[in-house]
């Protein structure tokens, strides 16, 4: 009995053997096959940004722009197929050929994945132009743009900047990883940007740093006396309360960064509370309201953005009780109001720099515009510039879980 029971354990111990090498063999397979896949997108996106900075390639490639009307129509089935032949066989073709030559010599049968991949681009591409078939890919599927640009992937609104936005930028096709390596992701390029608390520090590092970036900058401000005349930088005045008063400037807007605010330190009278959360909280709701209302037409979600300073204090002490409690506040109305998808909004979770709210600050306002534009460039959602350590593991989980409980139990009024 005892021998019959060892040499079935033994028959166990083969086939589990077994068993662990094919599941290795498959595992082997799909990790290849995976960075084949990924290596073919980085591969077919920089072979783009290439189109746009060498003058003989983009000869070829604008053939491919020049197919596609604003609302993504195609101009006339001569110009498609040529953006097929020039761009679309031509771009396939050669990554190809590159896929080949890297399976061959690495020897990974699931390299060949990222070629078979790669061949149905070819495949797909000799079709529409042989047979003279109009078949576009989801990214240039004509009409109105309904959702926002995509962070994990390429989805059409995303896509429509490349041809509509700035030629030279949003170059991935499929996951922007790329855009965020060249810092593509988003162009400043000609955006005309609001900005609130324009007078502070922050607010006159953050503007002189997009008008680098050739952005036109519109400082809304209740200190427009503090505001030295610039070129490309039209100060508009505006006092609390009267955020509706904007709606016809913020009509004309592409980019509102609210990023004012007040700093009561240890106060808590009734006049400390009040104005702790009409300024660093109700005010900025306000302005996002009715910012939102802007948010018209066809191609409107692929171009409004909304960056809200909440500031480190999200999750973080900031040594000042009702300072962290009215930001907490407006974080959390953020994630809220991200659920809707109406445009694109953006949180600066920023750490103590030094300003008129915080003289103590580690780090200049310099320092944290460039931070901030680095990573908008980058298409960072949640930008995050401290030195605090804790806030990059602390932060992302605070906004995950809050946005998921909030999505769970809270409904949009679309769907009511």
């Amino acid at each position: 009995m005892i021998k019959m029971l060892a040499q079935g354990l033994t028959g166990i111990e083969a086939r589990l053997h077994i068993d662990w090498i094919l599941v290795n063999s498959c595992l082997q397979f799909a990790i290849w096959g995976s960075f084949s896949v990924l290596l073919a997108e980085i591969l077919r996106d920089s072979y783009h940004a290439l189109c746009h900075q060498v003058s003989w390639l983009s000869k070829w490639h604008n053939k491919h722009h020049m197919a596609y009307r604003r609302d993504l129509s195609v101009v006339s089935l001569k110009a498609y197929q040529d953006s097929q032949l020039y761009h679309d066989i031509l771009e396939s073709s050669l990554l190809v050929a590159v896929l080949t030559v890297v399976a061959l010599v690495v020897h990974q049968i699931g390299l060949w994945l990222g070629v078979v991949y790669a061949f149905t681009f070819l495949f797909g591409a000799s079709l529409r132009y042989f047979q003279g078939t109009i078949d576009t890919d989801y990214n240039h599927l004509p009409g109105p743009l309904e959702t926002i640009p995509s962070i994990w992937w390429v989805n059409r609104s995303y896509h429509w900047r490349h041809h509509f936005d700035d030629v030279n930028a949003y170059y991935s096709g499929v996951f922007p990883l790329v855009d965020k390596i060249l810092g593509t992701g988003l162009s400043l390029k000609g955006k005309t940007v609001a900005l609130t608390g324009a007078s502070g520090t922050l607010g006159q590092a953050l503007a002189a740093e997009l008008l680098k970036h050739n952005a036109k900058v519109v400082a809304l401000t209740t200190n427009p006396e503090k505001l030295a005349t610039q070129t490309g930088l039209k100060v508009v005045s505006w006092q609390l309360g009267n955020e509706a008063e904007l709606k016809a400037s913020l009509e004309k807007i592409d980019i509102l960064i609210i990023n004012h605010g007040i700093n009561v330190y240890t106060s808590r009278t009734q006049q400390a509370i009040s104005s702790s959360y009409e300024v660093n909280a109700f005010s900025a709701l306000r302005l996002m309201d009715i910012f939102l209302t802007t948010v018209t037409g066809p191609q409107a979600k692929a171009t409004k953005e909304i960056w809200v300073n909440t500031s480190e204090a999200e999750v973080s002490p900031a040594l000042s009780p009702l300072y962290e409690l009215s930001k907490r506040t407006l974080g959390n109305i953020v994630t809220l109001k991200r659920l809707d998808g109406d445009c694109i909004i953006r949180k600066l979770i920023l750490g103590p720099f030094k300003s008129q709210l915080n003289p103590y600050g580690v780090m200049s306002a310099q320092q944290v515009a460039r931070a901030i534009l680095f990573l908008a460039q980058r298409d960072y959602r949640n930008i995050i510039v401290t030195v605090n350590p804790l806030t990059y593991v602390l932060f992302p989980l605070k906004e995950a879980s809050t946005w998921l409980y909030y999505r769970i139990f809270s409904r949009t009024t679309k769907s009511q």
